[in-house]
């Protein structure tokens, strides 16, 4: 039998189910909308209505997920942030935080829309108007329904910010890296660690080594527990 806070939490969850499929619904084929269980992340996605990111019910949270998770009930909403995917669509999301009673977060409510129709438009008019600037590099989000693809995707991004392989590191670097991933809710995954050490081609226990470390310097610089 569920307990209390677990109830209310199914109920609220029951309750948006039919929110997503109205917002799919009003946007059309350029819009999906994502409904989250952060109780479960590697399969968090209870309800989805559209396909621009390709998610389906039985999926994990994208990268942007790991991040709110990692806030925990500081977590904010996020809103009207433009991202692109893997395949170079421009989406423009909002990502709303699902709390229950007591303020605890547990899910979240996602909106993304392809933009880049728009954003093509746009360039165009500037242009046509001797307006045209260089567009802004955005950064790339990955969506999948896979959480190790994700994850893997996570550790891509930041090693390819430093210097090249990991046997290529400094200490400094190394652990630049591991906060940079702690940052971003990437441990919070249940099996992230031992995913991360084998995607760098290091021990399980370095790599929680690392970590330790990582904590421990961010916790310093901070003046306190992240």
């Amino acid at each position: 039998m569920s307990s209390e806070p677990d109830a209310e939490r199914d109920a609220i969850l029951a309750a948006l189910r039919p929110v997503v499929d109205g917002i799919a619904a009003t946007f059309g084929p350029v819009c999906d909308a994502v409904l989250h269980d952060y109780r479960n992340p590697e399969e968090s996605v209870v309800a989805v209505a559209g396909s621009l990111t390709g998610r389906a019910v039985g999926g994990a949270m994208s990268e942007i997920g790991m991040r709110v998770l990692a806030r925990g009930d500081e977590a904010r909403d996020e809103l009207n942030y433009v991202t692109r995917t893997r395949n170079g669509t421009l989406v423009k999301s909002s990502t709303m935080v699902l709390r229950d009673s007591a303020g605890a977060v547990f899910g979240a409510l996602c909106v993304n829309v392809d933009v880049s129709a728009v954003t093509q438009v746009h360039g165009l008019l500037g242009a046509l108007a001797g307006l045209g600037t260089a567009p802004a590099e955005l950064p790339t989000t990955t969506f999948g329904n896979d959480i190790d693809a994700v994850v893997d995707a996570l550790v891509d991004v930041h090693q390819s910010k430093q210097r090249g392989s990991w046997a290529e590191l400094d200490r400094a670097e190394r652990l630049e890296l591991f906060d940079g991933l702690d940052t971003r809710g990437v441990f919070a995954v249940r099996g992230a660690v031992e995913q991360v050490a084998a995607r760098l081609g290091i021990s399980r226990a370095s790599a929680y080594n690392y970590l330790s470390r990582a904590r421990a310097a961010h916790d310093t610089s901070t003046g306190g527990p992240a």
